[in-house]
This record gives C-alpha cells, sequence and structure tokens, in this order.
C-alpha cells in the first residue's frame, strides 16, 4: 500500500492560450482546486465463497502407422467420452472443444535423417460441472470410456457478481479508516473521497491444482474438493483533507 500526500496551492490556475500564424490553440483550464491536502490510498477489498463451477479439460489421445488410423482410433474413443458425458447428465453448453491436434512421431538416429513412425491424434475437451462433488465421479467414467488425459480443476463461481461488490464495499471502509488515521496524525480531518479508481479484481476464477488419483478399489472414486476461493477488488481512492 502506497500513500502520497499533496499540497495544493489556494491560487486559482490559468492556462495560457498560443496562436500561431495559420492557427490557433488554446489549452483546457484546468478545475478550480480548493486549498487542502490530497491523499492516495491503495486498498484491498476480500471475501470468500464457496466454488460452485468445475471446469476441467479430458481427452483423448492415440497412435497409429498412418494419420487416418491415428484418427479413427481417436475419434472412436472419443464418441465414447462425449457419450458418457451426455449420460452423466452434462448439458451441451458445458461442453466445447478445447484442442484437435495431429502430429508425426519420430525416430532420431545419429547421422540419419529423422523416420517417421507413426502418428499421434489428440482430442480434448474442456467441460464446465455445476455439481462440484459430481465432477470426481464423471471423471472416473471418462477414464473408463477411453479418456486418458485429464487437467484441472479451474474452479470458480457462476455469479460473481455479488461478491465483486461486496469486495467492493470492503475496500472503500478499509480505504476510509485508513485516511482518517492519516489525517488524524496529521492533525487534520477528512473532508470528503475525491475519486474512486478500480485497478483490478480477482472474481474467484484462479486455477486450483488438480489431485487426480488412481484408486485400489473400484468403489473408489476421485475426489475433487471445492473449499473456498478468494473474491478481491484494489481500489485506488483520492481523499481531500483539511
Amino acid at each position: 500500500m502506497r500513500s502520497t500526500f499533496l499540497l495544493l496551492a489556494p491560487a486559482l490556475l490559468v492556462a495560457a492560450g498560443t496562436a500561431g500564424t495559420a492557427s490557433a490553440q488554446t489549452a483546457t483550464v484546468p478545475s478550480v482546486l480548493a486549498d487542502g491536502t490530497l491523499l492516495d490510498i491503495s486498498a484491498e477489498g476480500r471475501t470468500t465463497r464457496v466454488p460452485d463451477i468445475a471446469t476441467i479439460r479430458a481427452g483423448v489421445m492415440t497412435q497409429g502407422q498412418t494419420a487416418a488410423a491415428a484418427l479413427a482410433e481417436n475419434a472412436s474413443r472419443m464418441a465414447r467420452v462425449l457419450a458418457a458425458l451426455k449420460q452423466a447428465g452434462v448439458a451441451p453448453r458445458d461442453i466445447r472443444t478445447a484442442n484437435v491436434s495431429l502430429s508425426p512421431q519420430y525416430r532420431y538416429a545419429d547421422g540419419q535423417a529423422p523416420v517417421v513412425t507413426g502418428y499421434q491424434a489428440s482430442n480434448s475437451v474442456a467441460i464446465r460441472f455445476r455439481d462440484v462433488a459430481k465432477s470426481g465421479t464423471i471423471l472416473d467414467t471418462l477414464v473408463a470410456q477411453g479418456a486418458n488425459q485429464i487437467d484441472g480443476p479451474s474452479l470458480s463461481l457462476d455469479q460473481p457478481d455479488a461478491a465483486l461488490d461486496e469486495a467492493r464495499i470492503s475496500a472503500v471502509k478499509i480505504a476510509t479508516a485508513r485516511a482518517q488515521l492519516y489525517a488524524k496524525a496529521a492533525g487534520m480531518s477528512v473532508v470528503r473521497i475525491v475519486s474512486i479508481t478500480e485497478g483490478g479484481a480477482n472474481d474467484g476464477g484462479s486455477p486450483q491444482p488438480m489431485v487426480f488419483m488412481a484408486r485400489a478399489k473400484a468403489a473408489d472414486s476421485t475426489a475433487i474438493s471445492a473449499g473456498e476461493t478468494a473474491v478481491s477488488v484494489t481500489l485506488a481512492v483520492r481523499f481531500l483533507l483539511k
């Protein structure tokens, strides 16, 4: 946090115009500022929420002697993955293709040109789970249906606006309390807020580390815990002190 004091002269500020032979240009006259001291405060307001959205990437990687073979095997296994998602109740709007790729695989030897030994195909989708508690069980189903790439989750809030507003109110209260502290220490008082600028916000969508473990017992499923996520807003607030 950085606080800056600016002393203002009581005199009026007047801007002069300049004229040329072909045209005249007049500078903007700045607003008249009352005699006083400006104090800039940077404050962060925070609140917490339990994430209600988990976004996970799941996909299939296959290999084949030819590009066509790799793609065909990939398409077959990916169709089973998508069918499993539909059967689990994941809405089509919550499934988005994230990446499709096909690349040759090479064998390298000293003094020889690389030799193509086959092809690798990859297809992955980003899946939004609106019931975080069930996402682990669905992931286990996807693996059983052929998914061999899992990445995520990114935990977030479906509707973060209320939490962001709560953080904004908190930031203003913190900034005001600090301004009053500085004013008291300087033998002055806070007259009013001159300006408020929002410098940045975190809506609770920060990526979370993924814990994906193979289970020894078939009855066990992958556990994903939502925990809490921080929602924060940073404000720069300018106060007038007298």
